[in-house]
Protein backbone atom coordinates (compact mmCIF):
# COMPACT_ATOMS: atom_id res chain seq x y z
CA UNK A 1 0.00 0.00 0.00
CA UNK A 2 1.30 3.36 -1.10
CA UNK A 3 1.96 5.60 2.28
CA UNK A 4 0.62 8.87 1.30
CA UNK A 5 2.67 11.98 0.87
CA UNK A 6 5.00 13.10 3.48
CA UNK A 7 4.75 16.67 2.55
CA UNK A 8 0.75 16.40 2.60
CA UNK A 9 0.71 14.75 5.97
CA UNK A 10 2.77 17.93 7.14
CA UNK A 11 0.50 20.27 5.65
CA UNK A 12 -2.98 18.36 7.02
CA UNK A 13 -1.10 17.65 10.21
CA UNK A 14 -0.58 21.51 10.25
CA UNK A 15 -4.32 22.33 9.27
CA UNK A 16 -5.56 20.35 12.08
CA UNK A 17 -3.74 20.87 14.90
CA UNK A 18 -4.10 24.66 13.82
CA UNK A 19 -8.05 24.28 13.36
CA UNK A 20 -8.81 22.79 17.06
CA UNK A 21 -6.57 25.96 18.00
CA UNK A 22 -8.55 28.25 16.48
CA UNK A 23 -11.99 26.49 17.03
CA UNK A 24 -10.68 26.06 20.81
CA UNK A 25 -9.68 29.89 20.57
CA UNK A 26 -13.22 30.65 18.68
CA UNK A 27 -15.34 28.89 21.05
CA UNK A 28 -14.22 30.26 24.18
CA UNK A 29 -13.93 33.46 22.87
CA UNK A 30 -17.25 33.52 21.84
CA UNK A 31 -18.06 32.41 25.42
CA UNK A 32 -16.14 35.04 27.14
CA UNK A 33 -17.51 37.62 24.46
CA UNK A 34 -21.33 36.45 25.09
CA UNK A 35 -20.98 36.60 29.08
CA UNK A 36 -19.29 39.99 28.47
CA UNK A 37 -22.16 41.10 26.98
CA UNK A 38 -24.56 39.49 29.55
CA UNK A 39 -22.69 41.00 32.04
CA UNK A 40 -22.57 44.40 30.64
CA UNK A 41 -26.27 44.39 30.02
CA UNK A 42 -27.01 43.11 34.10
CA UNK A 43 -25.18 45.99 35.44
CA UNK A 44 -27.17 48.45 33.47
CA UNK A 45 -29.99 46.25 34.46
CA UNK A 46 -29.13 46.81 37.98
CA UNK A 47 -28.86 50.77 37.59
CA UNK A 48 -32.08 51.02 36.34
CA UNK A 49 -33.95 48.84 38.56
CA UNK A 50 -31.99 51.23 41.55
CA UNK A 51 -33.12 54.15 39.53
CA UNK A 52 -36.38 52.74 39.98
CA UNK A 53 -36.43 54.10 43.65
CA UNK A 54 -36.93 57.61 43.10
CA UNK A 55 -40.45 57.05 41.38
CA UNK A 56 -41.63 55.55 44.68
CA UNK A 57 -43.18 57.99 46.93
CA UNK A 58 -43.62 57.36 50.52
CA UNK A 59 -47.63 56.52 51.41
CA UNK A 60 -49.49 58.85 52.98
CA UNK A 61 -52.72 59.52 53.54
CA UNK A 62 -53.99 62.35 50.37
CA UNK A 63 -55.44 65.97 52.29
CA UNK A 64 -58.76 67.34 51.84
CA UNK A 65 -58.93 68.16 48.60
CA UNK A 66 -56.27 66.53 46.97
CA UNK A 67 -56.95 65.37 43.42
CA UNK A 68 -59.29 61.79 43.00
CA UNK A 69 -57.24 58.27 43.14
CA UNK A 70 -58.49 57.58 39.77
CA UNK A 71 -56.57 60.97 38.58
CA UNK A 72 -53.60 59.98 41.10
CA UNK A 73 -53.11 56.92 39.65
CA UNK A 74 -53.26 57.92 35.77
CA UNK A 75 -50.39 60.28 36.30
CA UNK A 76 -48.64 57.92 37.91
CA UNK A 77 -48.98 55.48 35.16
CA UNK A 78 -47.77 57.81 32.65
CA UNK A 79 -44.66 58.66 34.85
CA UNK A 80 -43.84 54.61 34.75
CA UNK A 81 -44.52 54.56 31.04
CA UNK A 82 -42.35 57.08 30.38
CA UNK A 83 -39.61 55.46 32.68
CA UNK A 84 -40.24 52.30 30.37
CA UNK A 85 -39.78 54.15 27.06
CA UNK A 86 -36.59 55.65 28.36
CA UNK A 87 -35.38 52.25 28.95
CA UNK A 88 -35.85 50.77 25.74
CA UNK A 89 -33.45 53.05 24.26
CA UNK A 90 -30.83 53.00 27.39
CA UNK A 91 -28.97 49.40 26.85
CA UNK A 92 -26.29 50.28 24.50
CA UNK A 93 -27.76 49.48 21.44
CA UNK A 94 -28.85 52.05 19.06
CA UNK A 95 -32.22 50.53 18.11
CA UNK A 96 -35.12 50.17 19.83
CA UNK A 97 -34.73 47.19 22.57
CA UNK A 98 -38.05 45.30 23.71
CA UNK A 99 -38.32 46.22 27.31
CA UNK A 100 -40.88 44.63 29.72
CA UNK A 101 -41.50 46.48 33.14
CA UNK A 102 -44.12 45.54 35.73
CA UNK A 103 -44.53 47.42 39.20
CA UNK A 104 -46.83 45.82 42.23
CA UNK A 105 -46.76 47.55 45.60
CA UNK A 106 -46.20 46.64 48.94
CA UNK A 107 -49.52 44.37 48.97
CA UNK A 108 -48.99 42.63 45.70
CA UNK A 109 -51.04 44.96 43.89
CA UNK A 110 -49.97 45.67 40.34
CA UNK A 111 -49.60 49.70 39.66
CA UNK A 112 -48.21 48.94 36.22
CA UNK A 113 -47.14 46.42 33.35
CA UNK A 114 -46.38 46.81 29.91
CA UNK A 115 -48.85 46.14 27.29
CA UNK A 116 -47.03 47.03 24.15
CA UNK A 117 -45.61 44.16 23.24
CA UNK A 118 -47.40 41.08 21.21
CA UNK A 119 -45.88 38.76 23.92
CA UNK A 120 -46.69 40.71 27.05
CA UNK A 121 -48.89 38.57 28.64
CA UNK A 122 -46.56 36.02 28.62
CA UNK A 123 -43.55 37.95 29.46
CA UNK A 124 -45.65 40.02 32.55
CA UNK A 125 -45.66 35.74 33.72
CA UNK A 126 -42.25 35.29 33.90
CA UNK A 127 -42.09 39.11 35.63
CA UNK A 128 -44.38 38.20 38.21
CA UNK A 129 -43.43 34.81 39.01
CA UNK A 130 -39.95 36.23 39.51
CA UNK A 131 -40.67 38.89 42.18
CA UNK A 132 -42.64 36.15 43.96
CA UNK A 133 -38.86 34.71 44.03
CA UNK A 134 -37.53 37.34 44.52
CA UNK A 135 -36.56 38.00 48.48
CA UNK A 136 -37.86 40.57 50.64
CA UNK A 137 -35.80 43.34 51.78
CA UNK A 138 -33.62 42.70 55.37
CA UNK A 139 -35.13 44.62 58.23
CA UNK A 140 -33.43 47.38 60.00
CA UNK A 141 -31.01 45.48 63.18
CA UNK A 142 -31.09 48.44 65.12
CA UNK A 143 -33.88 51.11 66.41
CA UNK A 144 -33.20 54.56 65.45
CA UNK A 145 -32.05 57.06 67.96
CA UNK A 146 -34.60 59.34 70.00
CA UNK A 147 -36.21 62.79 67.92
CA UNK A 148 -35.32 65.88 69.78
CA UNK A 149 -38.20 67.23 71.47
CA UNK A 150 -38.19 70.16 69.71
CA UNK A 151 -38.47 68.08 65.98
CA UNK A 152 -42.10 67.89 64.55
CA UNK A 153 -42.70 64.35 64.12
CA UNK A 154 -44.83 65.05 61.25
CA UNK A 155 -41.67 65.48 59.38
CA UNK A 156 -40.11 61.99 60.47
CA UNK A 157 -38.62 59.81 57.50
CA UNK A 158 -38.55 56.15 57.87
CA UNK A 159 -34.72 54.53 58.12
CA UNK A 160 -33.59 54.17 54.34
CA UNK A 161 -34.03 50.38 53.91
CA UNK A 162 -31.49 49.33 50.73
CA UNK A 163 -33.38 46.01 49.04
CA UNK A 164 -31.28 42.46 48.56
CA UNK A 165 -29.28 42.47 45.30
CA UNK A 166 -31.15 41.31 42.68
CA UNK A 167 -30.46 38.08 40.90
CA UNK A 168 -30.70 37.94 36.76
CA UNK A 169 -31.80 34.93 34.87
CA UNK A 170 -32.57 34.22 31.54
CA UNK A 171 -35.72 33.21 30.32
CA UNK A 172 -37.58 31.85 26.70
CA UNK A 173 -40.57 32.54 25.66
CA UNK A 174 -42.48 31.01 22.16
CA UNK A 175 -40.65 33.83 20.34
CA UNK A 176 -37.61 35.64 22.72
CA UNK A 177 -35.12 35.24 24.78
CA UNK A 178 -35.03 37.58 27.86
CA UNK A 179 -32.83 38.84 30.65
CA UNK A 180 -35.03 39.68 33.81
CA UNK A 181 -34.23 40.95 37.15
CA UNK A 182 -36.48 41.82 39.78
CA UNK A 183 -36.05 43.67 43.13
CA UNK A 184 -38.29 44.37 45.96
CA UNK A 185 -38.35 48.19 47.75
CA UNK A 186 -39.99 48.75 51.38
CA UNK A 187 -43.47 50.06 49.59
CA UNK A 188 -43.27 48.88 45.66
CA UNK A 189 -41.87 45.71 43.64
CA UNK A 190 -40.52 45.92 40.47
CA UNK A 191 -39.56 43.81 37.45
CA UNK A 192 -37.79 44.35 34.27
CA UNK A 193 -37.23 41.76 31.53
CA UNK A 194 -34.92 42.71 28.04
CA UNK A 195 -34.83 41.23 25.16
CA UNK A 196 -31.60 39.38 24.37
CA UNK A 197 -32.50 39.83 20.30
CA UNK A 198 -29.66 42.90 20.22
CA UNK A 199 -26.87 40.47 21.96
CA UNK A 200 -28.14 37.92 20.05
CA UNK A 201 -27.91 39.75 16.56
CA UNK A 202 -23.85 40.85 17.58
CA UNK A 203 -23.33 37.26 18.22
CA UNK A 204 -24.61 35.78 15.50
CA UNK A 205 -22.29 38.24 13.40
CA UNK A 206 -19.25 37.52 15.46
CA UNK A 207 -19.97 33.44 14.52
CA UNK A 208 -20.41 34.67 11.18
CA UNK A 209 -17.12 36.04 11.26
CA UNK A 210 -15.53 33.09 12.78
CA UNK A 211 -17.53 30.71 10.47
CA UNK A 212 -15.35 32.54 7.67
CA UNK A 213 -12.26 33.29 9.06
CA UNK A 214 -11.53 30.13 10.61
CA UNK A 215 -11.15 28.34 6.94
CA UNK A 216 -9.75 30.82 5.31
CA UNK A 217 -6.71 30.85 8.48
CA UNK A 218 -6.68 27.11 7.96
CA UNK A 219 -6.45 27.19 4.20
CA UNK A 220 -3.62 29.89 4.97
CA UNK A 221 -1.77 27.52 7.83
CA UNK A 222 -1.95 24.33 5.17
CA UNK A 223 -0.74 26.47 1.97
CA UNK A 224 2.01 27.61 4.42
CA UNK A 225 3.28 24.38 6.07
CA UNK A 226 3.06 23.12 2.25
CA UNK A 227 5.44 25.88 1.42
CA UNK A 228 7.74 25.37 4.59
CA UNK A 229 7.66 21.61 4.25
CA UNK A 230 8.60 22.05 0.52
CA UNK A 231 11.63 23.98 1.48
CA UNK A 232 12.82 21.86 4.76
CA UNK A 233 12.03 18.37 2.39
CA UNK A 234 14.56 20.32 -0.65
CA UNK A 235 17.46 18.60 0.51
CA UNK A 236 15.69 15.35 0.47
CA UNK A 237 14.90 16.20 -3.17
CA UNK A 238 18.16 16.71 -4.13
CA UNK A 239 19.06 13.15 -2.48
CA UNK A 240 16.52 11.63 -4.80
CA UNK A 241 17.90 13.46 -7.92
CA UNK A 242 21.31 12.82 -7.21
CA UNK A 243 20.29 8.96 -6.31
CA UNK A 244 18.06 8.68 -9.84
CA UNK A 245 21.21 9.83 -11.95
CA UNK A 246 23.59 7.24 -9.61
CA UNK A 247 24.38 5.01 -12.55
CA UNK A 248 27.69 3.92 -13.79
CA UNK A 249 28.32 7.74 -15.58
CA UNK A 250 26.64 9.41 -12.66
CA UNK A 251 28.51 8.42 -10.25
CA UNK A 252 30.51 11.82 -9.95
CA UNK A 253 27.31 13.68 -8.80
CA UNK A 254 27.57 15.28 -5.47
CA UNK A 255 25.10 17.66 -3.25
CA UNK A 256 26.25 20.52 -2.38
CA UNK A 257 26.78 21.53 1.56
CA UNK A 258 27.11 25.09 1.84
CA UNK A 259 23.12 25.95 0.97
CA UNK A 260 22.13 23.18 3.17
CA UNK A 261 20.06 23.46 6.77
CA UNK A 262 22.32 21.88 9.35
CA UNK A 263 19.86 19.35 10.16
CA UNK A 264 20.93 17.69 6.75
CA UNK A 265 24.55 18.25 6.37
CA UNK A 266 25.64 14.91 7.95
CA UNK A 267 23.16 13.18 5.60
CA UNK A 268 24.77 14.62 2.63
CA UNK A 269 28.21 13.87 4.13
CA UNK A 270 27.47 9.95 4.40
CA UNK A 271 25.85 10.27 1.03
CA UNK A 272 28.64 11.91 -0.56
CA UNK A 273 31.21 9.42 0.82
CA UNK A 274 28.97 6.39 -0.54
CA UNK A 275 29.05 7.75 -3.86
CA UNK A 276 33.21 8.41 -3.32
CA UNK A 277 33.66 4.75 -2.62
CA UNK A 278 31.17 3.60 -5.42
CA UNK A 279 32.95 5.57 -8.15
CA UNK A 280 36.06 4.68 -6.87
CA UNK A 281 34.98 0.51 -6.54
CA UNK A 282 32.92 0.91 -10.33
CA UNK A 283 36.38 2.87 -11.65
CA UNK A 284 38.56 0.09 -10.66
CA UNK A 285 36.58 -2.36 -11.80
CA UNK A 286 35.49 -1.20 -14.83
CA UNK A 287 39.61 -0.72 -15.41
CA UNK A 288 40.17 -4.45 -14.15
CA UNK A 289 37.85 -6.11 -16.60
CA UNK A 290 39.22 -3.89 -19.91
CA UNK A 291 42.57 -4.15 -18.52
CA UNK A 292 42.35 -7.83 -18.00
CA UNK A 293 40.55 -8.19 -21.67
CA UNK A 294 43.41 -6.09 -23.50
CA UNK A 295 45.76 -8.38 -21.55
CA UNK A 296 44.49 -10.99 -22.35
CA UNK A 297 43.91 -10.40 -26.32
CA UNK A 298 47.06 -11.14 -27.45
CA UNK A 299 48.53 -13.92 -26.28
CA UNK A 300 45.05 -15.49 -27.13
CA UNK A 301 45.46 -14.66 -30.50
CA UNK A 302 49.11 -15.82 -30.31
CA UNK A 303 47.83 -18.63 -29.24
CA UNK A 304 45.01 -19.28 -31.39
CA UNK A 305 47.38 -18.67 -34.32
CA UNK A 306 49.31 -21.44 -32.89
CA UNK A 307 46.98 -23.73 -32.72
CA UNK A 308 45.60 -23.80 -36.42
CA UNK A 309 48.85 -23.41 -37.66
CA UNK A 310 49.72 -26.76 -35.52
CA UNK A 311 46.27 -28.09 -36.62
CA UNK A 312 47.43 -28.18 -40.28
CA UNK A 313 50.44 -29.71 -39.52
CA UNK A 314 49.00 -33.37 -38.10
CA UNK A 315 47.98 -36.16 -39.78
CA UNK A 316 43.79 -35.53 -40.81
CA UNK A 317 41.96 -37.92 -38.49
CA UNK A 318 44.40 -38.21 -35.66
CA UNK A 319 43.82 -38.46 -31.96
CA UNK A 320 46.26 -34.99 -32.08
CA UNK A 321 44.27 -33.60 -34.18
CA UNK A 322 40.84 -34.23 -32.36
CA UNK A 323 42.47 -32.11 -29.19
CA UNK A 324 43.82 -29.59 -30.76
CA UNK A 325 40.48 -28.50 -32.67
CA UNK A 326 38.56 -29.00 -28.93
CA UNK A 327 41.54 -26.71 -27.44
CA UNK A 328 40.89 -24.57 -31.00
CA UNK A 329 37.36 -23.94 -29.78
CA UNK A 330 37.49 -23.23 -26.67
CA UNK A 331 40.53 -20.63 -27.36
CA UNK A 332 38.05 -19.31 -29.92
CA UNK A 333 34.95 -19.08 -26.96
CA UNK A 334 37.31 -17.47 -24.49
CA UNK A 335 38.62 -14.79 -27.27
CA UNK A 336 34.84 -14.27 -27.63
CA UNK A 337 34.23 -13.15 -23.96
CA UNK A 338 37.17 -11.39 -23.30
CA UNK A 339 35.78 -9.29 -26.64
CA UNK A 340 32.67 -9.02 -24.68
CA UNK A 341 34.26 -7.86 -21.42
CA UNK A 342 36.22 -5.13 -23.82
CA UNK A 343 33.49 -4.02 -25.00
CA UNK A 344 31.27 -3.86 -21.14
CA UNK A 345 34.42 -2.25 -19.81
CA UNK A 346 34.10 0.66 -22.77
CA UNK A 347 30.09 0.63 -22.04
CA UNK A 348 30.81 1.41 -18.13
CA UNK A 349 32.81 3.88 -18.85
CA UNK A 350 31.24 5.33 -21.34
CA UNK A 351 33.72 5.20 -24.31
CA UNK A 352 31.90 2.94 -26.70
CA UNK A 353 32.45 4.40 -29.98
CA UNK A 354 30.58 3.84 -32.61
CA UNK A 355 30.90 4.25 -36.45
CA UNK A 356 27.44 5.50 -37.40
CA UNK A 357 26.48 4.64 -41.15
CA UNK A 358 23.42 3.63 -42.61
CA UNK A 359 22.11 0.07 -41.34
CA UNK A 360 19.59 -1.92 -43.75
CA UNK A 361 18.13 -3.80 -41.01
CA UNK A 362 16.10 -5.86 -43.53
CA UNK A 363 18.83 -6.95 -44.80
CA UNK A 364 20.62 -8.25 -41.47
CA UNK A 365 17.17 -10.03 -40.23
CA UNK A 366 17.23 -11.62 -43.55
CA UNK A 367 21.05 -12.35 -42.75
CA UNK A 368 20.25 -14.01 -39.61
CA UNK A 369 17.14 -15.75 -40.70
CA UNK A 370 19.21 -17.89 -43.15
CA UNK A 371 21.54 -18.50 -40.29
CA UNK A 372 18.47 -19.88 -38.30
CA UNK A 373 17.52 -22.52 -41.10
CA UNK A 374 21.07 -23.65 -40.98
CA UNK A 375 21.29 -24.05 -37.48
CA UNK A 376 18.01 -25.11 -36.28
CA UNK A 377 16.03 -26.72 -39.15
CA UNK A 378 13.99 -28.05 -36.84
CA UNK A 379 12.39 -24.76 -35.49
CA UNK A 380 9.15 -23.03 -37.52
CA UNK A 381 10.33 -19.32 -38.95
CA UNK A 382 7.44 -16.92 -39.30
CA UNK A 383 8.43 -13.24 -40.26
CA UNK A 384 6.76 -10.34 -40.22
CA UNK A 385 8.39 -7.23 -41.48
CA UNK A 386 9.30 -5.04 -45.11
CA UNK A 387 12.37 -3.89 -47.09
CA UNK A 388 13.62 -1.02 -46.87
CA UNK A 389 14.06 -0.48 -42.52
CA UNK A 390 16.78 1.37 -42.77
CA UNK A 391 18.59 2.97 -39.68
CA UNK A 392 21.49 4.79 -38.49
CA UNK A 393 24.13 2.31 -36.15
CA UNK A 394 27.20 0.68 -35.85
CA UNK A 395 26.82 -2.33 -38.30
CA UNK A 396 29.10 -4.30 -36.86
CA UNK A 397 27.86 -4.06 -33.08
CA UNK A 398 23.68 -4.60 -34.16
CA UNK A 399 24.87 -7.44 -36.11
CA UNK A 400 26.87 -8.55 -32.19
CA UNK A 401 23.02 -7.93 -31.19
CA UNK A 402 20.95 -9.49 -33.27
CA UNK A 403 23.18 -12.64 -33.28
CA UNK A 404 23.05 -12.30 -29.28
CA UNK A 405 18.98 -12.21 -29.32
CA UNK A 406 18.83 -14.91 -32.57
CA UNK A 407 21.07 -17.69 -30.73
CA UNK A 408 19.18 -17.36 -27.00
CA UNK A 409 16.34 -17.74 -29.50
CA UNK A 410 17.36 -21.09 -30.18
CA UNK A 411 19.36 -22.02 -27.28
CA UNK A 412 16.28 -21.35 -25.27
CA UNK A 413 13.62 -23.45 -27.61
CA UNK A 414 11.30 -25.49 -27.27
CA UNK A 415 11.45 -29.21 -29.28
CA UNK A 416 9.65 -28.75 -32.61
CA UNK A 417 8.92 -24.80 -31.43
CA UNK A 418 9.25 -21.54 -33.66
CA UNK A 419 10.20 -18.42 -33.95
CA UNK A 420 8.84 -15.51 -34.91
CA UNK A 421 10.57 -12.21 -36.41
CA UNK A 422 8.30 -9.17 -36.48
CA UNK A 423 9.99 -5.57 -37.52
CA UNK A 424 8.37 -2.14 -38.27
CA UNK A 425 9.35 1.54 -37.92
CA UNK A 426 7.64 4.70 -36.51
CA UNK A 427 8.74 8.45 -37.94
CA UNK A 428 11.49 8.44 -34.90
CA UNK A 429 12.50 4.77 -34.06
CA UNK A 430 12.69 1.22 -35.64
CA UNK A 431 11.20 -1.87 -33.18
CA UNK A 432 12.43 -5.14 -34.33
CA UNK A 433 11.04 -8.46 -32.14
CA UNK A 434 12.14 -11.73 -31.56
CA UNK A 435 9.83 -14.21 -29.78
CA UNK A 436 9.94 -17.90 -29.53
CA UNK A 437 8.25 -20.69 -27.50
CA UNK A 438 9.89 -21.59 -24.24
CA UNK A 439 9.78 -22.16 -21.01
CA UNK A 440 8.14 -19.56 -18.51
CA UNK A 441 10.85 -17.17 -17.24
CA UNK A 442 9.90 -16.38 -13.35
CA UNK A 443 9.28 -13.23 -12.40
CA UNK A 444 12.37 -13.43 -10.24
CA UNK A 445 14.63 -13.96 -13.43
CA UNK A 446 12.68 -11.68 -15.58
CA UNK A 447 13.95 -8.98 -13.41
CA UNK A 448 17.37 -10.06 -13.30
CA UNK A 449 17.94 -11.74 -16.74
CA UNK A 450 20.01 -8.42 -17.97
CA UNK A 451 22.47 -8.91 -15.57
CA UNK A 452 26.43 -9.88 -16.06
CA UNK A 453 27.31 -13.16 -15.88
CA UNK A 454 23.38 -14.61 -14.83
CA UNK A 455 22.46 -17.54 -16.37
CA UNK A 456 18.93 -18.33 -14.47
CA UNK A 457 17.75 -21.71 -12.91
CA UNK A 458 20.98 -23.89 -13.16
CA UNK A 459 18.56 -27.07 -13.58
CA UNK A 460 16.92 -24.57 -16.53
CA UNK A 461 20.25 -23.81 -18.34
CA UNK A 462 22.55 -27.09 -17.34
CA UNK A 463 22.70 -28.71 -21.31
CA UNK A 464 22.83 -24.79 -23.00
CA UNK A 465 25.68 -22.95 -23.38
CA UNK A 466 26.89 -19.31 -22.41
CA UNK A 467 28.01 -17.52 -19.76
CA UNK A 468 25.75 -14.79 -19.43
CA UNK A 469 26.87 -11.94 -21.36
CA UNK A 470 24.92 -11.72 -24.15
CA UNK A 471 21.83 -9.84 -23.12
CA UNK A 472 23.66 -7.54 -20.72
CA UNK A 473 26.27 -6.58 -23.95
CA UNK A 474 23.31 -6.55 -26.07
CA UNK A 475 21.87 -3.79 -24.13
CA UNK A 476 24.92 -2.14 -23.51
CA UNK A 477 24.92 -1.72 -27.21
CA UNK A 478 21.41 -0.32 -27.76
CA UNK A 479 21.89 2.02 -25.28
CA UNK A 480 25.53 3.34 -27.03
CA UNK A 481 22.23 4.49 -29.98
CA UNK A 482 20.56 6.04 -26.95
CA UNK A 483 17.60 3.24 -26.89
CA UNK A 484 17.01 0.24 -25.04
CA UNK A 485 16.83 -3.40 -25.27
CA UNK A 486 13.68 -4.56 -23.11
CA UNK A 487 12.11 -8.20 -22.15
CA UNK A 488 8.01 -8.22 -23.37
CA UNK A 489 5.16 -9.54 -21.52
CA UNK A 490 3.79 -12.17 -23.49
CA UNK A 491 1.77 -15.28 -22.67
CA UNK A 492 2.55 -18.09 -21.36
CA UNK A 493 4.91 -20.37 -22.79
CA UNK A 494 6.75 -17.46 -24.92
CA UNK A 495 9.92 -15.57 -24.66
CA UNK A 496 10.08 -12.19 -26.40
CA UNK A 497 12.90 -9.16 -26.81
CA UNK A 498 12.13 -6.08 -28.52
CA UNK A 499 15.14 -4.06 -29.91
CA UNK A 500 14.55 -0.16 -30.11
CA UNK A 501 16.73 2.03 -32.34
CA UNK A 502 16.32 5.50 -33.49
CA UNK A 503 15.84 6.71 -36.78
CA UNK A 504 18.17 9.35 -36.78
Amino acid sequence: MKLPSFRLRIALLSAALAGSTLVGFGAVSWFQIYNAKISRLDAELLNHLMRATPNFPPREEPPVGAASPRRENSRERSRWQFYEDSLSYSFGTNTKTPVALVVLDANNNILYQSNSLPTDLEVNRLLLARLQLTPLPPSPKREPPPLPSNRNPSFERPPLIRPRPPQFVTAQTKTAVWRIGAVKFPNAQVAIAVSLQAVDQEMATIRNIFLVSIPVALLLVAVGAWLVSGGALRPIRQLTGVIQQVTVKGLDQRIPIGTTDVEFVELIQVFNLMLSRLERSFTQASRFSGDAAHELKTPLTILQGELERTLQQVDPGSEVQQRLSNLLDEVRRLSGIMRKLLLLSLADAGKMSLYLVEVDMSELLMEMLEDVEMLAPHLTVETDFTDGLRVKGDRDLLIQVLQNLFSNAIKYNLANGWIQIRAYQTPITLHVTIVNASKDIPLSERERIFDRFYRGDPSRNRKVEGIGLGLSLAREIARAHRDDLTLDLTPSGQTAFTLTLPMK
